[in-house]
């Protein structure tokens, strides 16, 4: 079975950096997808950024590509999520997911197998 835990989470001002990390534990294929999505308090949990196994590929939301970047480190398991500039609407809880298939519907929760417990960010103003 996968695991994934997710740290890096904190309170930042706005303008400000963190950098997420998501360890991934258990059987990964050369297919799988691993993705990051947000759920900020009393609205739905919505799609952030993916990257594929390879690291070859990655996608991100529209409105915070330029700002975040996601990778990974095959050699430790992890996948890392940059953010920058961060905003006051960046506050949320932040989960990695786990993609055995790689759908080509990476911005989808549906399609992820496998989630993480979350990492709490919050962006003061």
């Amino acid at each position: 079975q996968v695991q994934l835990v997710e740290s890096g989470g904190g309170l930042v001002q706005a303008g400000g950096s963190l950098r997420l990390s998501c360890v991934v534990s258990g059987p990964t294929f050369s297919s799988s997808v691993t993705g990051w999505f947000r759920q900020a308090p009393g609205k739905e949990r919505e799609f952030v950024a993916a990257i594929t196994w390879s690291g070859i590929k990655s996608y991100y939301v529209d409105s915070m590509k330029g700002r975040f970047t996601i990778s990974r480190d095959n050699a430790k398991n992890t996948v890392y999520l940059q953010m920058n500039s961060l905003k006051p609407e960046d506050t949320a809880v932040y989960y990695c997911a786990e993609d055995l298939r790689g759908s080509t519907y990476y911005f989808r929760g549906s399609a992820y197998d496998y989630w993480g417990r979350g990492t709490q960010v919050t962006v003061s103003s």
